[in-house]
Formats: structure tokens, C-alpha cells, sequence
């Protein structure tokens, strides 16, 4: 089960005041690992967080080659492991679920496979409307090995990890699904 359904009574998450914490990291922890708030919504935030990382797809995607989409989704792995790292630590759990940053990553995988596989023969939001949907199912079912990550790394790695994992899965699918429907319409 994912962390939607995990997160018994506490639907809120802790907000940047409720942290002893005063370092000047913390807070710039808090807005990655949330993505920029998205996390603290209460109900499904790592839906909040995949809805929250479609306009910086859209952008990056549009306006940018793949080197760059490759360096900002490594940039992204590194900086939500060290803020899911950051944050875990001081709200208690390692995989909070208002750490959301590792659906942003599992979000950019999952619309990069089919969008630079298939390219000029599917449309942008076609791409992102289907990869939403699938990453979610993914991340949320957790298949083989994301559930085994899951349960058994826990560590910040490990929070981005499944989620990678689940947004190659949804990518994949995603890509033939779209060729499903390039086909048919031949």
C-alpha cells in the first residue's frame, strides 16, 4: 500500500515552525522534500506532489534537450535524497508522507521514456495525462521489486528509490500504451 494510505491521522504534516531544527538547511530541506508545499496537502500528498511536478516537466521538457532533462533528474535524485534525509530525521520517518520529492523524480522518468521514445508522434499532454496515471497506480500498488525497496531500504535512498523504479515501470508502460494507440490509428 502506498503512503497515502499509511498515513493514519496525521494528514497535515509538520510545518518548517514545528522543528527544533534552526540551521539554515532546514528550511530549504522542507521546500525539496515537499516540493514547494505540495507534500503538506491533506489527503493523497504524493498525488499533490506528482499533480505539483507537471508544470516543471512541461518546462524542462519544452525548452530543453535531453542532457539537460538527464542532469536536472540527477540533480533532483541528489538534492531529494539529501532533504528526504534532512527531513526524515527531524520529523521521525524516514518516509514521511509529506516527503514527496521522490514522486517529482519518479514523475520525470515516467514522462521521459515515452516522450523522447515516441516523440513527434504523441502529444505532450497525452504523455503527461497517461504517465500520471500509471506512476500513480506504481507507486500506489508498488509491484515487484518497488515493494521490496520499499520495505527494505530505509534510508533516503531508499524513499527516492521506489519511486524510480515506479516511474520507469509507469514510463514503460506508458510508451506502449501511446504505441498501442500510434498503431490503431495507422
Amino acid at each position: 500500500m502506498g503512503r497515502e494510505g499509511r498515513r493514519g491521522g496525521d494528514q497535515s504534516g509538520p510545518s518548517m515552525t514545528e522543528s527544533a531544527d534552526k540551521s539554515l538547511g532546514y528550511p530549504v530541506a522542507v521546500v525539496i522534500a515537499s516540493w514547494f508545499g505540495s507534500g503538506f496537502a491533506p489527503t493523497a500528498p504524493g498525488t499533490a506532489g506528482s499533480l505539483a511536478a507537471l508544470p516543471m516537466i512541461w518546462v524542462l521538457f519544452y525548452s530543453s534537450s535531453l542532457w539537460l532533462v538527464v542532469a536536472v533528474t540527477m540533480f533532483l535524485f541528489v538534492a531529494g535524497t539529501w532533504a528526504a534525509g534532512v527531513v526524515g530525521q527531524s520529523w521521525g520517518k524516514v518516509d514521511h508522507g509529506s516527503i514527496v520529492i521522490d514522486e517529482v523524480v519518479g514523475m520525470v522518468l515516467a514522462v521521459s521514456l515515452p516522450f523522447y521514445l515516441l516523440g513527434q508522434w504523441v502529444d505532450m499532454l497525452a504523455v503527461a495525462c497517461l504517465s500520471f496515471i500509471t506512476f500513480r497506480c506504481f507507486d500506489i500498488v508498488k509491484p515487484w521489486p518497488v515493494s521490496l525497496i520499499d520495505r527494505r531500504v530505509k534510508n533516503p535512498v531508499g524513499v527516492m528509490l521506489d519511486d524510480i523504479v515506479a516511474g520507469l515501470y509507469a514510463g514503460a508502460l506508458t510508451t506502449v500504451l501511446l504505441l498501442i494507440g500510434i498503431i490503431i490509428s495507422l
